[in-house]
């Protein structure tokens, strides 16, 4: 990846270089509420220009959800990622980190993602209060659908 002109200058990669949103790419956010890293989503709105919601009939490039224990059926939500998401798209999954409230366990992460049709590729310190799981669909996963 190249540096941006303001990565150079002050040699740290932004929040949004390490999820690799780059400008002119659609990121879709799913749930949204008063907890989230408000740094993080001004970082990534920034990069990229307003987030669009889970109503969007665009095909995203990303999908950027919040999830906590208690929301509701993982698998099913990321299933949700799945429709408009790009071939080569991304799905970053943001749980509170352990000891947060909703902290999520990451066997329910390494259960749910594989079984929606999604590979977990690596994992990010996405705020004081949130861990990141960067998803890519599993070959062939889309086709199935």
């Amino acid at each position: 990846m190249s540096a941006t002109a303001g990565q150079a200058a002050d040699g740290v990669r932004s929040l949004a270089d390490r999820f690799g949103i780059e400008p002119g790419m659609v990121v879709m956010e799913m749930g949204y509420d008063d907890d989230v890293d408000q740094d993080l989503r001004d970082a990534l709105t920034d990069r990229c220009g307003e987030l669009v919601d889970e109503d969007t009939d665009e095909v995203v490039d990303a999908v950027l959800v919040w999830y906590r224990d208690g929301d509701g059926d993982l698998f099913e939500l990321l299933v949700e990622t799945l429709a408009p998401l790009a071939d080569n798209g991304v799905v970053w999954l943001l749980t509170p980190k352990a000891g947060r409230e909703g902290h999520v366990e990451p066997s329910e992460v390494a259960e749910a993602a594989p079984t929606a049709g999604l590979q977990q590729t690596s994992t990010i310190n996405a705020g004081r209060d949130w861990s990141g799981a960067r998803l890519v669909l599993r070959r062939g996963a889309k086709a199935k659908k």
